[in-house]
């Protein structure tokens, strides 16, 4: 099989580097809320794929993909996530965060609107929400930095 490289454009560790750093922290802050409220591992990489499938961040989209899988989610659930609203594969919860993934992504064009956060917040409590609010925005920060300097490269498993 012959695979296409995708050029890297900027490498920020290289060209931004303080801010990599503040990334990493903001990453991290977000995954100790997440762990403050014992937030489900595996929806939590749902929500990461999601939002990097409608970011078009290939890096992100196949790490956490693979993520989802090391913390026992199926193969089945993350190849329905773009059909999530015709699959049966997921409780009402999931789709509440799932939907509110997509609306807090799609911030420019929904605005967010209160019917999306109350959707959402019959679901979790406001500290679940915090929580999950910080790993939307961040997921949708590195997927802008992926998307806009594909600075990673995902790698084909078994490629030569």
């Amino acid at each position: 099989m012959t695979t296409t490289t995708i050029p890297v454009r900027l490498d920020l560790d290289t060209h931004a580097a303080i801010f990599g750093k503040a990334m990493n922290h903001l990453d991290n802050a977000a995954t100790r809320e997440l762990d403050r409220v014992d937030f489900d591992a595996r929806l939590r990489e749902l929500i990461r794929i999601r939002a990097s499938q409608l970011n078009g961040c290939a890096y992100c989209v196949d790490t956490h993909s693979r993520d989802a899988l090391a913390v026992g989610e199926t193969a089945q659930r993350i190849f329905a996530l773009p059909v999530w609203q015709e699959s049966m594969f997921f409780t009402d919860r999931e789709r509440a965060a799932i939907a509110f993934t997509e609306s807090v992504t799609r911030v420019a064009a929904t605005h967010v609107p209160e019917e999306d956060f109350a959707a959402v917040a019959e679901h979790f409590t406001p500290d679940e929400l915090g929580a999950m609010l910080s790993l939307i925005v961040t997921i949708n920060a590195w997927n802008a930095l992926g998307a806009a300097a594909r600075p990673w490269q995902p790698e084909l498993e078994g490629a030569r």
